[in-house]
């Protein structure tokens, strides 16, 4: 298994899966699988720009030439807040779980934001309760500073977001 940054080519396996996620486990995405389908080609192949400096990129598993997983970064552009990234999209199909896939997939993501000039944290938001992803992300470092109430209206009421950061360099903290 091969874990690399997606580029534009890959854009149709990243909106499969991508929209398979947000349809499989619409607690976990801010996103819906309705909004995200309705986007234009075009801004799937946007998010995989390969530009050195580009505004978000999205790391991949790669098996057999079979996308297995995702993760992306996005960048902060304004001047106060150019110190932080934010890891969203996180996906590893059921069938894939329990192989490392998770952990590879942020452990990419944290390197390569260690890689930008300037970037010293990164955080990400994860559903209250999801105590198998909430580890996963403690295990890369992560650590939980507050908790958002009613962060996403869901189907039958509302979900809360467990906000958490991670330091790339120890001066960071």
């Amino acid at each position: 298994m091969n874990i690399q940054r997606l580029e534009p080519k890959h854009a149709e396996a990243y909106r499969a899966l991508m929209l398979e996620a947000y349809a499989t486990h619409p607690n976990a995405f801010t996103s819906s699988a309705g909004e995200r389908s309705a986007l234009p080609f075009a801004w799937w192949q946007g998010r995989l720009d390969e530009n050195p400096a580009a505004g978000q990129v999205v790391f991949g598993v790669l098996q057999g030439g079979r996308l297995c997983g995702v993760a992306g970064l996005s960048f902060e552009t304004r001047e106060k807040a150019r110190h932080k990234a934010t890891l969203f999209g996180m996906y590893v199909p059921a069938a894939q779980r329990g192989l490392g896939l998770g952990r590879r997939l942020v452990s990419a993501a944290l390197e390569y934001a260690r890689s930008r000039p300037g970037v010293r944290l990164v955080q990400l938001t994860v559903t209250e309760g999801s105590a198998v992803a909430e580890a996963l992300y403690a295990r890369c470092g992560f650590v939980a500073f507050g908790v958002e109430p009613m962060a996403m209206a869901v189907e039958g009421g509302f979900v809360s977001k467990v906000h958490m950061w991670s330091a790339l360099a120890a001066e960071a903290v």
